[in-house]
């Protein structure tokens, strides 16, 4: 039967009971021993009575002044403490190796040997050393690149599981704002599926509570535990050797004051008292230690602990690794202060969303500037994130200051953890530390940089082989090793360009890094009108235009040459080809030289509420919910109405303007809603200044929309009853809620159901026809969100009915547990399991939903996803039926 290893190095043991004889006997030496030196040592004692536990009282402490790590001997060791008998070593040939030396810069060509749980050899392998290792495993990477498993230093995964589900939700206690006694082990789930999702995105481990993530054959939350403190788990404990690192997470600013409904003054008020009651505790073992190692032990008595206040007290000792969930400045400056004040330090600030802009803030904290753990683009969620830039990295780089890439799983699905680090780079984070932000930097910054992060000999076999450079968009795992086993049992790939084989080139961004600085995370972002009418686009290396007949995105022109050239006038495209057969006046021309880059129609942004809301966490903001319905007291006044977005539209959002500039030009948005009828959409420009400036409105009303789910307070079989009676009733007495349904159901208006399950779904294609059939008409169906639709693919397609789908799934809601997650896990995505099944054009439509200034990205990402999309990986083609 296989057996794991214990989770931690030289573990305390388990079998207490067991080891008390030899634990007693060996403590009854040491007292007498510790009595002959104490009479030879402090002749005060003499004449005092000598505790019979003396030896172990001096132990304790001399133990308080030990630093956390691995014992002396750790990196002679030839054996992982988490190795899994019955592991086979491999050895990985051919491989282009990002080892995390030399600053990150170190890259090698060469082979990678695992055994015993640990990296053997890196570099050559020769076959003279191959003899000695029995059943080998080769892998041919073919040049692949191969890094350190990806560290995700902030994430709730295992404790805010996938899918949610009431019983398993673990992630906080709302009994106080100090409660260091909490630990987050104690509800860690070892049937999280995140938990693979994560791997096949490359993430090998994760922290509050430092794990691996690969599943273990005791089955255990322990075993999944990475060097935790030794007083966790076992009845003994050696003094004399160095302890693991502790982790604590603290926070600060807006989600505290939320949860318990209280103030920033609150808060550090809170922290401060606990602090002191931690001090208190540590000057009270300090002054008893002092008398204890002096020999002085009349009245004594017990050493003065509280299990309540141990974990904090340890902060104070300086054996925590302290975490600060904080973005704003005046956040981060209560956080300095505070470590200043109670002396001990912060391993590094999480979000911390101002700290680009306070750097030198961050530098004044007690003992050491902390790292600052951040997101690429995510932002303006709420208040405190309203000024994050997406230059944060970089400035934070040039300052000196460590910079962490996370996850906060599942705010953001921590697969893709490595996008962030992507993001990162593209906006100005050089290579080595990008790469650095998600493997070594967070494993230093956790006390784990003796054994994960970087690809050494004697270091933890946690490796990860690319199928194209990992900062490269839509880089995947072709394997990942954890502990020295392959976790992907039989991985998907697919074969990206060469081009796809080196880190992206960074735009030069240095002027809007200076403008994020100046205006302090809010320079300008209005559009610039441009003058003369007449543009020139020169050195053009592609241009894709829209087909009239098909309404899709084509490739018309790809060159390598620089003398073609666009020439646009009064906002259309007049002539392109070369600079001869597209002569232009020079007086009357502005010139661009898009550097072999790409000319194509604006993107469509499609499923977030862009154009809605300023700051989502903003009431004052945001337009607000609708009413539902059906599940709550709508008022008479607005009895049978249905609302429109048109009429809620907020223009020069950040957002809205921040997506315009990444090419979305327009937008589909919705009434926001989570209950059954939302109402009217509406298309508006991304660009326009406000509601009446021509073109800003594109399309007042878009499509009707719905939402029918499991999690909803109304039964499904309800839910679906209601909008059978709203399609056959004939609208009468109904006001405009009837009329307009009355419209869908002869196929004059679009309606669009968001729903996931693929039995609602079911339903939904059952309930057409029915109507179709009395009404001897054709309802036109989207279906938006459409986690599960891939089971029903065929029957979609048979019924003609559209789908607008996620790019990037993930299943936080148990009616999505059955989505596809795609490459390396599924060789299909939703996506091209939906086209492979469309039976006639234009009867599947795909979309990205996601965030809208990325949806370039994304678009990108899924051309990529199977071969058959490789003409158009730069655009997925979709449309929006009308």
């Amino acid at each position: 039967m296989e057996k794991d290893k214990g989770s931690g190095y030289p573990a305390p043991s388990l079998k207490g009971r067991k080891r008390v004889k030899p634990i007693q006997f060996t403590l009854l030496l040491l007292a007498v021993f510790s009595y002959s030196l104490t009479y030879l040592l402090w002749p005060s004692a003499r004449t005092e009575t000598l505790p019979i536990n003396a030896a172990a009282i001096v132990a304790q402490c001399r133990a308080l002044h030990l630093t956390p790590g691995p014992p002396d001997n750790f990196h002679s060791r030839t054996e992982s403490d988490r190795f899994q008998e019955g592991t086979k070593p491999t050895l990985i040939r051919n491989a282009t190796i990002w080892t995390g030396l030399d600053n990150g810069n170190e890259v090698i060509r060469g082979d990678i040997l695992i055994d015993k749980g640990l990296i053997k050899k890196v570099g050559s392998v020769d076959e003279s050393v191959l003899r000695s290792y029995a059943d080998v495993v080769v892998l041919d990477a073919a040049g692949s690149w191969v890094s350190p498993g990806v560290v995700d230093m902030h994430s709730h995964i295992g404790v805010m599981s996938a899918p949610y589900l009431q019983g398993a939700y673990d992630t906080n206690s709302y009994k106080g704002l100090v409660q260091p006694w909490l630990r987050s082990f104690d509800g860690l789930n070892t049937h999280d599926e995140a938990y693979q999702w994560a791997i096949s995105g490359g993430v090998t481990s994760g922290q509050a509570f430092v794990i691996k993530l690969r599943p273990t054959a005791e089955r255990s939350s322990s075993a999944m535990l990475l060097e935790p403190p030794f007083s966790l788990n076992g009845t003994y404990i050696d003094p004399a050797q160095r302890p693991g690192w502790r982790q604590m997470k603290h926070a600060c600013g807006e989600n505290p004051s939320r949860a318990y409904s209280g103030t920033r003054m609150d808060t550090q008020w809170a922290f401060r008292q606990g602090y002191n009651t931690a001090r208190k505790i540590k000057e009270k073992q300090d002054a008893y230690c002092a008398k204890a190692l002096a020999g002085e032990w009349k009245d004594l008595g017990d050493f003065p602990e509280d299990l309540q206040w141990e974990a904090l007290v340890d902060v104070l000792c300086s054996r925590v690794k302290v975490h600060n969930h904080c973005h704003e400045a005046v956040d981060l400056d209560a956080m300095v202060r505070l470590t200043n004040e109670f002396k001990f330090s912060i391993a590094a600030f999480h979000h911390a969303d101002e700290a680009y802009m306070v750097p030198n803030l961050i530098k004044k904290a007690y003992v050491h500037p902390p790292a600052v753990a951040i997101f690429a683009t995510s932002a303006r969620y709420r208040r405190e994130g309203y000024r994050t830039s997406e230059f944060a990295p970089r400035i934070l780089a040039d300052n000196g200051l460590d910079v962490v890439m996370k996850s906060d799983h599942p705010v953001l699905n921590s697969r893709y953890l490595i996008y962030e680090a992507q993001q990162a780079h593209y906006f100005g984070l050089p290579v080595n530390l990008a790469l650095a932000s998600v493997t070594s930097t967070p494993a230093r910054v956790m006390g784990q940089d003796h054994r994960i992060g970087r690809i050494i000999e004697g270091f933890d076999a946690d490796v990860v082989v690319w199928d194209s450079h990992p900062l490269a968009l839509g880089a995947a795992p072709k394997q990942v090793f954890i502990d020295g086993i392959a976790q992907l049992e039989k991985p998907y790939t697919s074969v990206k360009p060469i081009s796809a084989q080196h880190a992206p080139v960074t735009p030069n961004f240095d002027k809007e890094v200076a403008d994020a600085i100046e205006y302090e995370g809010l320079p300008p972002l209005e559009p610039e009108t441009v003058k003369p009418a007449v543009i020139v686009f020169r050195n053009v290396g592609r241009i894709f235009l829209k087909d009239p007949a098909t309404r899709r995105v084509r490739e018309v022109f790809t060159s390598a040459s620089a003398e073609w050239v666009v020439v646009v006038e009064n906002g259309r495209i007049v002539c392109n080809g070369t600079q001869i057969a597209c002569p232009a006046a020079l007086s009357q021309t502005r010139h661009l030289d898009l550097q072999g880059g790409s000319i194509s129609p604006g993107l469509v942004s499609y499923g977030s509420p862009l154009g809605l809301t300023h700051i989502p966490g903003e009431v004052s903001t945001s337009d607000g919910p609708v009413f539902d319905p059906i599940g709550l007291q709508v008022p008479s006044i607005i009895d049978g109405t249905v609302i429109s977005a048109v009429d809620g539209l907020l223009f020069g959002t950040r957002d809205a303007l921040l997506a315009y500039r990444n090419g979305v030009t327009s937008a589909v948005t919705a009434p926001t809603s989570s209950g059954f009828l939302a109402g009217l959409s509406t298309v508006f420009s991304t660009s326009a200044a406000h509601k009446l400036a021509d073109g800003a409105v594109i399309q007042e009303v878009s499509a009707l929309h719905m939402r029918l789910s499991l999690s909803s307070a109304i039964s499904v079989s309800t839910q679906i009853a209601a909008l059978r009676e709203l399609l056959l009733a004939e609208g009468e007495g109904q006001g405009q809620l009837g009329r307009r349904f009355t419209e869908v159901a002869a196929g004059k208006i679009l309606l669009v159901i968001d729903v996931d399950s693929a039995d609602i779904i079911a339903s939904l294609i059952a309930l057409k026809k029915q109507v179709e059939a009395a009404k001897g008409t054709i309802i036109r169906l989207t279906l938006a969100g459409a986690a599960e639709a891939h089971l029903l693919a065929k029957e979609i397609g048979n019924a003609g009915v559209g789908v607008l789908i996620e790019q990037r799934p993930y299943p936080p809601r148990w009616e999505q547990k059955r989505l596809l997650p795609g490459p390396p896990l599924t060789q299909s995505t939703a996506i091209t399991t939906l086209v492979s099944h469309h039976t006639a054009q234009n009867k599947v439509s795909t979309w990205v939903e996601t965030e809208a200034e990325r949806a370039r990205d994304f678009c990108h990402w899924s051309g990529k996803c199977r071969d058959q999309w490789q003409k158009s990986r730069v655009f997925l083609p979709v449309f929006l039926p009308k």
